[in-house]
């Protein structure tokens, strides 16, 4: 972190890359602070992990942003920015996070592909032998209706 002094206020400015790059591992893990609650951990092996720490609802709460080099500096303050915005509305950054994840995974398991696939696999699995016409309406499903429906959603 550099701070600069000049003038009538002290300003402090965040980590810099080359800050963040010449970081190495030490015997314990360590945290190099941006400001804001929002930190690069560092640990013995070298991994360097953004996270931020906030509390909520009266709770400390600890959220990761992504993994050093793959997320880097401006993208880490992008991402703690717009959580920040989050929890400025009165709104827990983390459990948004997980509600928004279970939407995706709810909609996409009750997709008409899912739903066909698993009625295929029903079919597939009985013990009687199954129509003569179920291996050709299971093919064009498969090949001709599923395509055009699962494009659109």
């Amino acid at each position: 972190m550099v701070h600069f002094s000049g003038g009538t206020s002290g300003v402090t400015v965040g980590l810099t890359d080359t800050e963040i790059r010449k970081a190495k591992g030490a015997e314990r893990p360590y945290r190099m602070a941006d400001g804001g609650n929002l930190y690069l951990w560092v640990t013995p092996s070298g991994g360097k992990l953004w996270r931020w720490g906030y509390r909520f609802d009266g709770k400390q709460k600890l959220m990761t942003f992504g993994k050093y080099p793959d997320v880097p500096l401006a993208r880490a303050r992008e991402r703690h920015a717009q959580q920040r915005a989050i929890l400025a509305d009165g709104v827990d950054p983390m459990a948004r996070k997980k509600a928004i994840k279970i939407a995706v995974k709810l909609s996409s398991e009750n997709s008409f592909a899912s739903v066909a696939a698993l009625w295929v696999e029903h079919l597939a699995a009985r013990k009687e032998p199954a129509p003569r016409r179920f291996d050709s309406a299971a093919s064009r499903g498969g090949h001709f209706a599923l395509p055009g429906l699962t494009s659109h959603s």
